[in-house]
């Protein structure tokens, strides 16, 4: 049905993949005619011991550079805020976002202000930013969010509690450097909740109503990746191998959500991270086969792939039981990682669902990129059955 379709591809960021590649940092600096550096660090990257492995080659270069490591898991808007006031008090021209999501997101529009003055929220929304950003160059230490080649920045309004994006053409990175050795001292656990949130991005990109052959093509490829190698990255860290591909499974999985955006899952996410503050990926992933099993009936077919994709034999079965193989796959497989299996284990409050729910159908543009049109009381059956599933 690829006559059928129609969809604009944008895709700008030079990507530098491989073991070692981090070497090659203060040479991209000087290829986007970056003079001082802001570098953008996430706390655990500091507290691995990872930090020389990026300032080494600024210093060989020659390179001057001010680090910001203030970055929370869930960051607020006054982070970026703050990293554009050290940038610009430094007289810093390039960025460098480093860590997980949250520091790449906070360097990302850190980069943003320094051409466009003002403060993030400004330019909460789609469409508000007007000037190309300071060159950015992402770094990601995990195998999630794949930020690095994504268009959007998360942050979380102190003030109202609520969740909301910076979304725009301008916040593309100028270029990522993937270094598998850079993740393999990320714990099991954050191994788990950023490795099924990077799933939760190719799947829900796969099954929205936005996809299309390009974006199909890189979720198939990161669910494959992930799925194959999510276990073994948690089991032994050290696994190269498992961690290459986990970062390239990544990488696919953002490329896949910035050509056909995310869905109903990241919508319910939002209120977890905003209201209680779990983490982002954990919120994914303890929702992603409860929503994925109110999804089926939007797209069998789609998700009867899918359980293939996941490992599934689905020889002989419909393409309704096909499809429900892929719940049970998701099941399996944040069990086999440590993922938890409810919200109540997570502490959400049962009265607060009613909340949640109001506040996720406020994410408009996931929601309408569900394959499933969602309303106010399924959405609220949806995060019941997630709190305390019927027996």
């Amino acid at each position: 049905m690829i006559h059928t379709q129609s969809f604009t591809v944008t895709q700008p960021t030079r990507i530098r993949f491989g073991v070692g590649a981090i070497k090659e940092l203060g040479a991209a600096v000087k290829d986007f005619n970056g003079s001082k550096v802001l570098l953008v660090a996430d706390p655990g990257l500091v507290k691995a011991g990872i930090l020389p492995k990026l300032t080494a080659p600024l210093e060989q270069e020659q390179i001057p550079f001010v680090v910001y490591d203030q970055v929370d898991p869930e960051p607020g808007l006054k982070l970026p805020d703050r990293a554009y006031a050290l940038a610009k008090e430094n007289g810093c021209d390039c960025v460098i976002g480093a860590g997980g999501g949250s520091a790449m997101d906070v360097a990302k529009a850190a980069a943003i202000l320094l051409t466009n003055g003002g403060k993030a929220a400004d330019y909460l929304g789609l469409g508000k930013i007007k000037k190309a950003g300071a060159p950015k160059i992402m770094v990601p230490t995990s195998a999630g969010t794949g930020a690095e080649v994504t268009f959007t920045a998360v942050f979380i309004n102190e003030e109202t509690g609520s969740k909301g994006g910076m979304n725009g053409d301008p916040l593309y990175p100028d270029a990522a450097i993937l270094d598998p050795e850079l993740t393999l001292s990320l714990p099991p656990k954050v191994t788990a909740y950023t490795g099924i949130d990077a799933l939760t991005h190719a799947l829900e990109a796969y099954t929205s109503t936005q996809a299309h052959v390009i974006s199909e093509m890189y979720s198939l490829e990161a669910i494959r990746l992930i799925a194959e190698n999510l276990p073994a990255a948690c089991a032994h860290g050290g696994n190269l191998e498992a961690r290459a591909a986990m970062l390239m499974g990544s990488l696919l999985g953002g490329k896949a959500l910035a050509t056909a955006g995310v869905g109903l899952v990241h919508a319910m996410a939002y209120p977890l991270g905003g209201m209680f503050g779990i983490p982002h990926g954990l919120a994914n992933a303890v929702l992603l086969p409860y929503v994925v099993e109110y999804n089926l009936p939007g797209n069998l077919r789609k998700f009867a792939v899918l359980a293939e994709v996941l490992g599934e034999n689905t020889e002989g079965l419909s393409e309704r039981e096909a499809a429900r193989r892929c719940v049970d796959a998701l099941f399996e497989l944040n069990a086999d990682v440590g993922i938890p299996a409810t919200l109540e284990e997570l502490g959400i409050p049962e009265e607060k669902i009613p909340e949640m729910a109001q506040i996720a159908l406020t994410v408009a543009r996931p929601v309408a990129n569900n394959p499933r049109r969602p309303t106010l009381e399924e959405v609220i059956a949806v995060y019941e059955q997630a709190w305390r599933p019927a027996a």
